[in-house]
């Protein structure tokens, strides 16, 4: 695969406007092809060819130029391009490469380029990251950047993992990185990644890309005569050309005692299709047996004398079919030597209890190879001691040989010390020669004492000569001499250690003998080496079926020799590029299963942001369709085509009684309804709280406060409510208590219920809090519905959290069979078994839905069939005397208040707290504040830490004299730059949450809801925390300026002044304050918030435009 670096045309990198969807930065083009065949009959029907360029940013290639050993490409590396041509990505056009191609796999290949960029430009809202900090680079080789950074939550895990990186508050893409933990605890990131020589904070992410940069491969060597490519089999997926279709007529010769098997005539309609025809689609809904069809169609094959690749999404989905399948086909004779085998690591612990043995290749390996690897750790061995021995053989010749050089060097450094010792005697005498005749020409006088001078100068100075030859023969002489010790030093020390190096050569064969047994091990070492990887390839000649994930089928170039079926079970959550590689792996039969009104393949390509609308359309046609819909079983309304001979739908369902499957088939299969097949009654003792197998509590008179950034994804009152009906549950014997222990199998909490939330932070605060109030066996109980996607409980809660915030959420704003939100729900209401409890503020919801969305249907359904639990069943409405009288049990309860029995409420915990009073309070009023310091005082001379955390008070004003107040009283002050929530937590216990500003005014209506759980204050302290530090306080944007004359498109814009009011832009964090500190109101029909004309507008500055 090439990659090339996009540059414009004289060099440069490409400005803003020349990058695609708002994408700024370098992007890396795979190289891809034109892919539409000359002679193509039906290419004018075909939409033009869009994947003969995919700009993906850097980071998606370099996926897999790492894993290949190969250097990350600099982004100033310039790229050679052969014959091009102009091309569309992400709505913008580029140069290419172009080289023909099958039909679709053009339009595939620029899906998942897409899919890559917008994985790379995702903010990653939900991934697990890795925060980084006070980073320095410490390397630079080409692009290639080194970086350490101080990290306080590193994770593991990470170490092994592809990780992209960026820096915290950037909105770039992500880039390529991988991170190792040195031993001090720091982080070292290589990437090329260009993070500036001090970056303060950092985050890392798993990369989710690789599966989709070698899809990517997979897709740019499709070609006509491409090997192991069956392009008609993928090409079926599409709707082309036209599969043999046909029904075995002789099922039972293929599937032993098919005749007695517990099968109802869909079922075995879709068994013999499969078994007689090349391509046959399984419309499994919830529930109808579609594992066992699936098996029973693998055992088919395998005695038809077919090879099959079993593929599924995930590998819980793989190994809960595998299991199925060694049922069957145990008994095989072949079946212990690795007839059915996994490619992939086993996620489900039953499979691997009771078949991991005989289908994990590895083990299979071991076990058949055991001989052989004995006979490999003998020849191993034998080697290791011969090169040992070979080795002392080397140190005694080294160690002779050095004896002899030192004795050479010795007497060579002998005479060094005699020459020198010569030449200083002999300088000396010279020097004591010219002194006597100095001494004997005396001073000089008389008539010659000018020739007697001259004499005494020359021999001054032939004195220095001698001198000097004297002091330079000292310092020859001593180095000789320390040259001369240094050898007899070292002679001495080889002389002692000499007898012993040769004494281990002692007995040895000569080295050369040893030296040829050592070339006839290695090569009997790589002899068996050889067989021991024939072992390996033996085991996977012996395969019959194999199951694996569809990512490990993209990934991996070899899985079986030969593949005649392809089974890819869960197919609707298969993408459609996965799914049409994966078929044309197939060289006879292609057998596709599922739900395509259940669950979806997760994409992001079409939730792209910073896409155009053309890449949107072409993620949703390309990619987020699944091979039922790309196929043309399912209409443009979502209405399944179930005379289409190619499809099977499964009717009749066996899990859910009666009245759940009426409401599935309200929601999700209104056109095509499905039949219970199953007994009524529960598996679950009784219970008042579970009379019905539809029960409905309706929170819509408790509505907790909204004021939080995404409040819609965490409701405080159905977190309390499901705990008080676990709690019920739990007194009925329905659920095991808390010190529960010796429970038999499938009696445990997690067996028998499931909470389905759909969004993870419900998640969260249901999972911490339900496992500190109800124990560890409460674990995983809770999850969203993508993990219960094939799982199923005899009891079900649908937490719909809908109602704590303004907005239901993405999770309800689909409609139709084939939206997201009917798949949702469909899932989430089919786990269930026996009973099914929907917790939802119905009257919210009704609000903001259509009356003919699916999630509407299923409320008037439950409306008008269900069991209704009041919510004051389970959580009371209490009064401030109720408090002294209750039992420490009764106390931990979740409770109402009403605000005129909130004070007293309030005022019985705080006399009771004995370590910390934390008041969140965004506004502060005097009476309110005096009042309750009157009950804060005496706790802060008993120690108890009291701090009051409120907005920033501009001086001078009464809200900055009642924070001096609070301050002198002894409470501690934490200004927020911005904050919404009303909290009380005491002792890091007890929380008091809702809608009541405790230190400032409040109305009538105000409700607050009280809550002991440790876990639930930590967790709103986060979040409190958090949103401080995710974003700074809004300030106004201008947009362009407007003309004076011109009228706004709405009528009326942030500035303006209409019959006496000031139109201003209050951003929807900043909305309390404007209404606390310049009593502003809104304007529903402007969409705007409004003050008096006369409120000075220095006091509004910044929420109106600048121009104003």
């Amino acid at each position: 695969m090439k990659l090339h670096f996009w540059h414009t045309a004289n060099g440069s990198t490409p400005s803003k406007d020349s990058c695609t969807g708002g994408i700024v930065g370098l992007f890396l083009r795979y190289r891809s092809d034109h892919y539409r065949s000359p002679g193509d009959a039906h290419a004018q029907a075909r939409p033009p060819s869009i994947a003969q360029t995919d700009d993906v940013p850097r980071a998606a290639a370099t996926a897999s130029a790492r894993r290949a050993g190969r250097p990350l490409l600099s982004s100033r590396q310039g790229a050679v391009r052969s014959r091009s041509t102009r091309s569309t990505v992400f709505g913008k056009e580029s140069m290419t490469e172009r080289q023909p191609g099958p039909y679709p796999v053009a339009h595939l290949h620029r899906a998942v380029q897409l899919e890559i960029a917008a994985i790379l430009h995702d903010d990653m809202t939900n991934a697990e990251k890795v925060s980084l900090r006070d980073g320095r680079i410490v390397r630079q080789s080409g692009s290639e950047r080194e970086y350490l950074f101080s990290c306080k939550g590193w994770k593991e895990a990470f170490g092994s993992k592809d990780l992209l990186i960026r820096m915290s508050r950037s909105r770039g893409p992500w880039e390529r990185a991988e991170a190792t933990r040195s031993p001090d605890g720091k982080i070292r990131v290589t990437t090329d990644a260009d993070l500036g020589t001090e970056p303060a904070n950092a985050q890392l992410v798993e990369d989710d890309t690789a599966g989709l940069v070698a899809l990517t491969e997979r897709l740019e060597q499709m070609g006509p005569g491409t090997p192991a490519t069956n392009l008609t089999a993928a090409g079926w997926l599409v709707g082309q050309g036209k599969p043999k279709m046909g029904r075995c007529a002789d099922t039972e010769r293929f599937v032993p005692g098919y005749g007695n098997r517990q099968l109802n005539t869909r079922q075995r309609q879709a068994v013999e299709r499969a078994l007689d025809s090349e391509l046959t689609f399984v419309w499994g809904p919830p529930g109808t047996g579609k594992t066992e069809v699936v098996a029973s169609i693998v055992e088919g094959c395998y005695r038809q004398g077919l090879r099959v690749l079993f593929l599924a999404p995930t590998h819980v989905a793989v190994d809960q079919a595998l299991l199925r399948m060694c049922d069957l086909l145990a008994r095989e004779p072949q079946f212990k030597s690795g007839l059915v085998q996994r490619a992939g690591d086993i996620a489900v612990p039953s499979l691997a209890a009771k078949y991991g043995e005989q289908i994990d290749r590895s083990r299979i390996a071991d076990r058949l190879g055991s001989e052989l690897d004995a006979e490999i750790t003998r020849v191993t061995t034998e080697l290791t001691g011969v090169r040992k021995d070979i080795a002392r053989h080397e140190d005694a010749a080294r160690a002779t040989t050095e004896r002899i050089e030192l004795g050479r060097q010795l007497a060579a450094a002998g005479q060094s010390v005699l020459d020198a010792e010569t030449e200083v005697n002999a300088a000396a005498g010279q020097i004591a020669r010219v002194k006597g005749e100095m001494a004997h020409i005396g001073i000089p006088s008389g008539m010659f004492a000018g020739r007697k001078q001259a004499k005494l100068d020359a021999l001054d100075n032939e004195l220095y000569q001698h001198r000097h030859a004297w002091e330079t023969g000292q310092q020859r002489l001593g180095v000789t001499r320390a040259d001369h010790q240094r050898c007899e030093s070292e002679l001495a020390a080889i002389d002692s250690a000499l007898p012993g190096i040769l004494a281990r050569v002692q007995g040895l064969p000569p080295v050369a003998r040893l030296r040829e047994d050592a070339g006839r091990l290695q090569q009997q070492l790589d002899d068996l080496q050889k067989q021991r990887q024939k072992i390996a390839e033996t085991v996977r000649s012996r395969c019959r079926v194999l199951g694996t994930t569809v990512s490990k089928a993209v990934q991996t170039r070899r899985l079986l020799d030969e593949v005649d079926v392809v089974i890819i079970d869960e197919a609707g959550m298969v993408n459609l590029p996965s799914a049409w590689y994966a078929a044309g792996l197939a060289r006879k039969r292609v057998v596709l299963a599922g739900d395509f009104r259940q669950l979806p393949a997760v994409t992001r390509g079409s939730n792209n942001r910073k896409a155009s609308a053309q890449d949107i359309e072409h993620s949703r046609l390309w990619m987020d369709r699944d091979a039922f819909h790309a196929a043309g079983l399912v209409d443009s309304q979502g209405g399944a085509r179930v005379g289409d001979p190619r499809m099977v739908a499964l009717n009749e369902q066996y899990r859910m009684r009666r009245a759940i499957c009426a409401v599935v088939n309200e929601v999700a299969y209104p056109d095509a309804p499905l039949l219970t097949g199953r007994q009524e009654g529960t598996r679950l003792p009784p219970s008042p709280l579970i009379d019905s197998p539809l029960v409905l509590i309706d929170t819509s008179s408790r509505v907790p406060d909204r004021g939080r950034r995404n409040a819609h994804t965490v409701n405080a009152v159905h977190e309390a409510v499901i705990h008080e009906l676990i709690r019920g549950l739990q007194y009925d014997t329905v659920l095991a208590a808390r010190k529960h222990t010796g429970l038999a199998e499938g009696e445990g909490p997690a067996d028998r219920l499931a909470v389905i939330c759909p969004y993870k932070n419900q998640k969260k605060a249901l999972n911490t809090s339900l496992t500190h109030r109800f124990g560890e066996t409460y674990e995983g109980v809770v999850d969203t519905v993508h993990r219960f996607q094939g799982s199923q409980r005899p009891l079900v809660v649908i937490d719909t959290v809908a109602g704590a915030g303004d907005r239901l959420g993405f999770f309800y704003e689909g409609s139709g069979l084939s939206s997201a939100t009917c798949r949702l729900l469909n899932v989430a209401l089919s786990r269930a078994q026996d009973h099914l409890v929907l917790v939802a503020n119905t009257a919210f919801m009704h609000r903001g839905l259509s009356p003919t969305s699916e999630a509407a249907r299923m409320l008037g359904y439950f409306e008008k069939q269900a069991q209704r639990i009041p919510v004051e069943e389970l959580v009371p409405v209490r009064s401030a005397a109720d408090l002294g009288g209750l039992a420490p049990e009764e106390l931990a309860r979740p409770a109402f208040f009403p605000a005129d029995e909130v004070s007293r409420a309030v005022e019985w915990d705080i006399t009771r707290a004995r370590r910390s009073i934390d008041i969140y309070c965004a506004f502060l009023a005097a009476n309110p504040v005096r009042y309750w310091l009157r009950r804060l005082e005496p706790r802060i001379a008993a120690g108890t830490r009291v701090t009051v955390y409120t907005r920033q008070h501009e001086p001078d004003t009464k809200d900055a004299d009642l924070v001096a107040t609070l301050r002198s009283a002894g409470c501690q002050i934490e200004a927020r730059e911005r904050m919404h929530e009303k909290v009380l937590i005491i002792d890091d216990t007890v929380l008091w949450h809702g809608s009541l500003n405790l230190l400032a005014h409040s109305g009538s209506t105000d409700l607050m809801m009280r809550i002991t759980d440790p876990t639930a204050c930590e967790r709103v302290r986060h979040i409190v925390d958090r949103a401080r530090m995710d974003r700074p306080a809004r300030t106004w944007r201008p947009g362009p300026p407007r003309s004076a004359k011109a009228a706004p498109a709405n009528g009326i814009s942030p500035g303006d002044v209409v019959d006496g009011r000031l139109y201003l832009r209050v951003p929807y964090d900043e909305k309390d304050e404007a209404k606390h500190l310049v009593q502003a109101r809104w304007d529903p029909r402007h969409e705007l918030w409004h003050v008096a004309a006369s409120v000075p507008r220095a006091r509004l500055s910044r929420w109106l435009p600048k121009d104003t």
